[in-house]
């Protein structure tokens, strides 16, 4: 079954800067400024925040991608120029406030890479749950080569998804990977042919959909905070989280499915 998707009506409709559609439980957000790459703007953050924080209720999966060749070439340096340390402080903190709302709000998020997933695009899609990356996709982050650092959370979640030492060697010296390489790292779970991205998330979006609202809480809330705990924090909390996500009815029809042999089985794919 296929997702169909109609323009969002109301506050998510009249986003200049993103183009919001809704099929059913899935969310549909596009960042909307292929004249400029995609590149990240304060208004742009901005209204990410705004979507993301106004989802509808009954939203149960979000899909991130961007309109024309690239998913987002970065920062829009016209708006850093004269910052000065105070302001730079206040710009950052923006972005992480954003980028939050995405990996830390009510649902699983699917980002779609094409083009250029470059500095503050690479820092948008690591907030993502699952990345779906075209072949024509690349990875940079020149932030060393401008004279500048990553502001926008990568330092924080993209080591997590590639290792401090890769994303070292992209700052320091400018280093481009591409998808594959960035599927062998760990940066994006999947690789399809160019053009084959929206349709492979929205599939993926209907799978997550179709989970225990509570068992997709459970991953995208707990699992990122007990790896920031030690193992026995974690362990405890690990404990915690599994006796809540057991006693919703949701998962004892769920798991009463599986034992009436009503649930399919886990299969070799």
């Amino acid at each position: 079954m296929s997702v169909s998707l109609v323009p969002a009506q109301g506050l998510l409709g009249s986003l200049s800067m993103l183009r919001v559609e809704i099929g059913g439980p899935v969310v549909h957000l596009r960042l909307d400024r292929p004249d400029k790459r995609n590149a990240i703007s304060d208004e742009l953050v901005t209204q990410i925040q705004t979507a993301f924080v106004n989802l509808p209720r009954d939203a149960r999966v979000a899909v991130v991608s961007g309109e024309g060749a690239h998913f987002c070439a970065g920062l829009d340096l016209n708006e850093v120029i004269e910052q000065d340390v105070a302001e730079g402080i206040a710009h950052s903190r923006r972005w992480h406030a954003a980028f939050d709302q995405i990996q830390f709000g009510p649902v699983p998020v699917i980002a779609v890479l094409q083009g250029a997933v470059v500095g503050g695009g690479l820092e948008l899609a690591a907030t993502a749950h699952l990345r779906v990356a075209e072949t024509s996709a690349f990875f940079a982050l020149p932030e060393g080569q401008r004279g500048i650092f990553v502001g926008g959370s990568g330092s924080a979640r993209i080591p997590r998804l590639m290792g401090v030492s890769r994303m070292t060697d992209m700052m320091l010296t400018g280093r481009v990977f591409t998808a594959e390489q960035a599927e062998g790292f760990g940066l994006v779970n999947y690789v399809v042919p160019e053009g084959e991205g929206l349709a492979k998330a929205l599939a993926l979006a209907r799978q997550v959909a179709s989970n225990a609202a509570m068992s997709n809480y459970a991953v995208t809330q707990a699992l990122p905070r007990i790896a920031d705990m030690s193992a026995s924090d974690g362990l405890f909390v690990e404990s915690l989280m599994s006796a809540i996500a057991q006693g919703d009815d949701a998962a004892k029809q769920r798991v009463r499915a599986f034992l009436d042999k009503r649930a399919a089985k886990v299969r070799k794919s």
